[in-house]
């Protein structure tokens, strides 16, 4: 057997300004959850059903997946900085065309596909930098707050579409969220500009290591498919669900139901992101994400039956929910960069990214599907158990794991 051993040219220490980092990925993602917080709106404006809605989610996903796989083998190829930066050019560009040319279900469709493609060029590399900028024992921690910055983009895009539903219509919840999106690109190259590529150069050499890092970043991956099922299937119907039921209830207005979205899905995310790096630094990943896992999955099964749970209650649910679903994704990042050696983690990441992603894409619709075609009574039950099935991969995948 042979392994790629690798090697880095010699040069000046790349560095990263993380705390504006995490503000660039803050800006660039108050466009991710735009089309989600206005789905409830949005259905009725452009007359569609739940598939077609979830096919504009579908859509963004699997384009957003497949700029995963590509720009992976390009940070292999030409360092994370350089790709990173046009990436960032690629999302200003993209929330533009969002903004003013979402009007219908099918240009929703391309301008979602568009978006998705450039707000995954810019994950991949945003982690590479960010782990390969930090100390080994620190490694978890700093992913988790790239993704933390991205939950706190999460929630500003759920914040500012839900305002601005209240004072006119969703094109300016497009508009605004977008014109954010812009300046968190122009913050991105800010953030990296004293970073430097680092491309490795590869030796090969016989060891019997090779068979375990495979093992161990084959199990990463399938945890990593059913994490991206349940967190894409959830993020993008929770809105639209705790909008039915507390408006049902005549507890909350339209602008309340998604700042309590917003605060329960989203803040607990961002949290949960952090907390979870800092977990897996001191304890180790397996039992963290074993951990998240299995609250994520018991969230699934019972989310969907409790939508007249009293509101306090349910966005308690709700925020353990979005802490559970979210928390294990910086650990397995960070896990499969310890484990994937550095000349080959872009490929790993990218095979990941289209797998797992791409399985995510799915899950909207499968949800959409089933909220159609189920007695009303037991609707919403039936679509969040089908989420349940990416969390009993994830936790199957997390006991395995060695370590």
């Amino acid at each position: 057997m042979t392994y790629e051993l690798e090697r880095f040219p010699p040069g000046p220490p790349s560095s990263v300004n993380m705390p504006l980092l995490v503000l660039a990925r803050a800006c660039t993602t108050a466009v991710f959850m735009t089309y989600p917080a206005c789905l409830s709106w949005l259905m009725d404006a452009w007359q569609m059903t739940a598939t077609r809605a979830g096919l504009v989610q579908g859509a963004f996903t699997a384009s957003f997946a497949v700029s995963l796989l590509v720009v992976s083998f390009l940070c292999d190829r030409f360092g994370a900085k350089s790709v990173f930066a046009w990436a960032a050019i690629s999302c200003a560009v993209s929330a533009f065309l969002f903004a003013a040319f979402a009007r219908s279900f099918e240009s929703a469709l391309v301008c979602m596909t568009l978006l998705g493609l450039a707000q995954g060029a810019t994950y991949t590399p945003a982690i590479m930098l960010a782990s390969t900028s930090a100390p080994p024992n620190r490694r978890a921690s700093a992913v988790g707050w790239i993704l933390a910055g991205m939950s706190a983009g999460y929630v500003a895009s759920i914040l500012i579409a839900n305002a601005m539903l209240a004072v006119a219509d969703y094109r300016l919840s497009f508009a605004v969220t977008a014109g954010v999106a812009v300046v968190g690109s122009a913050l991105s190259i800010a953030a990296t500009r004293n970073a430097r590529d680092q491309v490795a150069q590869m030796d090969l050499v016989k060891t019997s290591y090779d068979r375990s890092w495979k093992r161990q970043a084959r199990l990463l991956t399938l945890g990593y498919i059913g994490h991206t099922w349940e967190l894409l299937g959830a993020w993008a119907w929770i809105p639209a669900f705790l909008t039915a039921s507390l408006l049902s209830q005549g507890r909350m207005t339209g602008i309340e139901v998604g700042v309590w979205t917003a605060v329960t899905l989203h803040v607990s995310g961002f949290f949960g992101s952090f907390l979870s790096g800092y977990a897996a630094d001191h304890f180790g990943a397996k039992p963290v994400l074993v951990t998240f896992a299995l609250v994520g999955a018991a969230c699934s099964l019972v989310m969907g039956w409790l939508s007249e749970l009293n509101a306090a209650l349910l966005l308690a649910l709700v925020w353990i929910y979005g802490f559970a679903i979210i928390g294990d994704s910086s650990v397995l990042s960070s896990a499969m960069t310890e484990a994937v050696p550095a000349s080959q983690l872009g490929r790993a990441l990218g095979l990941r990214s289209i797998l797992g992603v791409g399985a995510g894409s799915v899950s909207p619709i499968a949800f959409g599907m089933a909220l159609d075609m189920a007695p009303a009574t037991v609707s919403w039950g039936l679509a969040f158990c089908t989420l349940a099935f990416g969390g009993a991969l994830a936790l199957a995948s997390a006991i395995a794991l060695r370590k």
